[in-house]
């Protein structure tokens, strides 16, 4: 399991969106990631979904932010 924040982030995408951020600038993908991040501490129905499964919160956090980039 990825420790540094960029491969947590990739890990939490599924395959086919990190696929598709996997080929985009490495400065583009730490921007993303540190989005994710900034996700995760403030949503607190995140904070709650992470107490039962960290994963799924981290997976959601990832959608949202993919999500936002699309808009």
């Amino acid at each position: 399991m990825p420790t540094d924040p960029l491969g947590r982030f990739l890990a939490a995408l599924d395959p086919e969106h990190r696929e598709t951020i996997g080929t985009r600038p490495r400065q583009e993908q730490e921007r993303l990631a540190a989005a994710w991040e900034r996700e995760l501490e403030a949503d607190d129905e995140l904070d709650t979904l992470d107490e039962l499964s960290p994963p799924a919160a981290e997976a959601e956090a990832a959608r949202r932010v993919l999500e936002r980039e699309t808009d």
